[in-house]
């Protein structure tokens, strides 16, 4: 993706990000800020792990910060209206079939900045995601993943 690219977000994707950016601004800043001035009052810094994790830590939170404000620049809202009457779109809650074992599944198709798949929730741009994008229900689709070639039915697209 590129960095200027647009990111299409669904609501709830965009209030994560947001509530993520605030959280580390107004409270992870603060308890990093303390953590690295008790390491400091131990005296000599050079050996000081506590210090080291410390400062490694604010690093890694510097460095999530300024990569949520530029997804966030690059942000934009998913509107419903957008949403391709009974064809998957970003946003749409689909569920499948696996033609070989019968087993059924559940995603919410949504953009690389909001994926999760702990919460079931698949990138358009996974192998998976790309093969549902504009479909209908009714439709078979195959997706070569790594454990080799699968074969979905949609079942049904809300």
């Amino acid at each position: 993706m590129e960095n200027n690219e647009e990111l299409l977000l669904t609501k709830d994707g965009l209030e994560k990000l947001e509530n993520e950016l605030h959280h580390l601004r107004t409270v992870k800043r603060k308890d990093i800020a303390a953590r690295i001035k008790e390491a400091i009052s131990y005296g000599d810094i050079t050996d000081n792990s506590e210090y080291e994790d410390a400062k490694n830590e604010q690093a890694f939170i510097e460095g999530r910060i300024i990569t949520l404000e530029k997804l966030l620049r690059r942000a934009r809202l998913l509107e419903k209206s957008e949403d391709a009457d009974g064809y998957i779109a970003l946003g749409s809650v689909v569920k499948l079939k696996e033609n070989n074992k019968g087993q059924n599944y559940e995603y919410t198709i949504v953009s690389t900045a909001e994926a999760d798949p702990t919460e079931k929730k698949i990138s358009n741009e996974s192998p998976v995601g790309k093969a549902l994008m504009g479909r209908s229900v009714g439709e078979v689709i195959e997706v070569k993943v790594p454990a080799g070639k699968m074969s979905y039915k949609i079942e049904d697209i809300k």
